[in-house]
């Protein structure tokens, strides 16, 4: 217990260090932009040593948010070997440890087949005990940035329907003694995601295996959650909905002016590959207010590092920055006070790109979980390595199309 307290306190020191060198570093980079401004002012041109410096403070401000946020997961994060199981539950582990280190198939093939499970047998895997999958979807969901902020649902089918309402019923005022026309009814329509197979395939070395120290637990998530991770933030952003999940900037895109059910809402720049060159701030807060005020309350902001860092430049009619870094360790960054997800599959600012979105993503997108993770252990294909087709099954689309609105880089 004092061991776990002095890592938990040395874990909050460097967290907390991490976030006052990032504090001084935005600190300096709106020092350094204002010299940068004023020599442009002054010489028609800024400063190339000038210059040179408010990019390398921009990327200082980068890294340190990275360290803060990579060092807060790791404090948050759970040891999985400490979960209370029950009696199924550690005869489960026992036996999907044996398989892992050993390739003892006989008590988990027994243990699946009485909880009827569909993915037994040595080609289709094992499923992973629940613990060691909760930690999986823990950390792909903080490493994911749109599954961060989106909605989420678990689903033990291969396809998820969601009804909507295409037409309400008609409604009316009548007087008191007034004859009731009668009222069309309502039209229901069904939203159906379908999920997809995920797969990554970490190796190890059977001396790794052998290994009664190393956690295998810990070992399988921390393997498979970076590459998973990747994987469903590219089809969250950018998938074509086969053999994927479809992403937000897949659907068809009209002007927000004649947006329509089933499309994406969009406002120009009014300028080819950039922001205005007066009031380019005009055009973010024109991009909010394009949001309805009931998604506007949980909107966040969604773009790639490179677009950020020509975002972080502006200012406000007061002449504050619009944006600024997070109130505290494990926040995220604020850009006209709504929080900022930085999602590098998003496009880099050019000629018609829609480089940035906004919206209450929790309402407007749904990733959808298959129950279960499933694993097979391969270790003839790489020897002397032993490889684990680790698969999940996830789905995705936009589940309501007024949430989300996209800027668009061009003239219209």
């Amino acid at each position: 217990m004092v061991k776990e307290q002095q890592l938990e306190t040395k874990s909050s020191g460097e967290i907390n260090a991490q976030y006052d060198d990032l504090i001084r570093a935005f600190k300096a980079f709106k020092e350094t932009n204002e010299e940068r401004v004023a020599q442009i002012e002054r010489r028609m041109g800024p400063d190339v040593v000038t210059t040179d410096r408010l990019t390398r403070i921009e990327d200082a401000i980068d890294t340190h948010r990275r360290a803060v946020d990579e060092l807060t997961l790791k404090a948050q994060r759970p040891h999985l070997s400490s979960a209370v199981r029950s009696g199924v539950g550690l005869q489960h582990k026992a036996a999907f440890e044996g398989y892992i280190r050993q390739g003892e198939q006989r008590a988990l093939r027994g243990l699946e087949e009485k909880a009827l499970s569909a993915s037994v047998g040595p080609d289709g895997g094992f499923t992973v005990p629940p613990e060691i999958e909760a930690g999986i979807n823990r950390a792909v969901r903080t490493l994911s940035p749109i599954r961060a902020i989106a909605g989420v649902r678990q689903i033990s089918s291969n396809v998820y329907s969601k009804p909507f309402m295409t037409a309400g019923p008609v409604t009316g005022w009548v007087g008191e003694t007034a004859p009731r026309p009668e009222t069309a009814s309502p039209v229901i329509a069904a939203l159906s995601f379908p999920t997809m197979e995920l797969y990554a395939m970490p190796s190890a070395t059977q001396a790794l295996l052998d290994d009664s120290a190393v956690n295998i637990d810990q070992w399988i998530a921390d393997e498979v959650r970076v590459a998973f991770a990747d994987q469903e933030g590219t089809a969250f952003v950018t998938g074509d909905g086969i053999a994927q999940p479809k992403g937000f900037l897949s659907y068809t895109k009209v002007a927000a002016a004649n947006w329509v059910w089933g499309s994406t809402g969009y406002l120009a720049t009014g300028v080819a590959g950039a922001f205005a060159a007066t009031a380019p701030t005009d055009r973010l807060i024109d991009l909010t207010f394009a949001v309805k005020a009931g998604y506007r309350a949980n909107g966040t902001f969604v773009m790639n590092r490179a677009t950020q860092s020509a975002i972080r430049k502006f200012k406000d009619n007061n002449n504050n920055y619009i944006w600024q870094p997070p109130a505290k360790a494990g926040d995220a960054p604020l850009l006209l006070g709504y929080p900022v997800a930085e999602c590098e599959d998003m496009p880099n600012i050019g000629t018609d790109t829609f480089a940035i979105a906004f919206g209450d993503f929790a309402r407007g997108y749904l990733v959808v979980d298959r129950v279960g993770v499933r694993i097979l252990r391969d270790p003839y294909s790489s020897k002397p390595y032993v490889l684990f087709y680790t698969t999940k099954r996830v789905g995705g689309g936009i589940q309501d199309f007024d949430a989300i609105k996209l800027l668009k880089f061009g003239v219209n």
